[in-house]
């Protein structure tokens, strides 16, 4: 099963949408286990990202940014 994980920081909106179209494509077991990462809890998070959030990883491996790409997630859950 891929690991997912969202860098997000607190009350951002467009995390909290990206969040919400990537548990309508994935199955219920991997939307749960979604992890979610504050970049502004990591120096090198924010140095790496600063404001571009939300991001989306598979695998540690960069997805995109800001939307959800649902064709992009689609594939890497194939």
């Amino acid at each position: 099963m891929t690991t997912w994980t969202v860098l997000s920081r607190a009350e951002c909106s467009l995390c909290d949408q990206l969040l919400t179209e990537l548990a309508e494509e994935l199955s219920p077991a991997e939307a749960a286990a979604v992890r979610v990462v504050d970049v502004d809890s990591d120096p090198e998070l924010v140095r790496k990202y600063g404001h571009r959030v939300p991001v989306l990883l598979a695998d540690d491996d960069f997805v995109c940014d800001y939307r959800l790409d649902r064709e992009r997630v689609r594939a890497v859950a194939r």
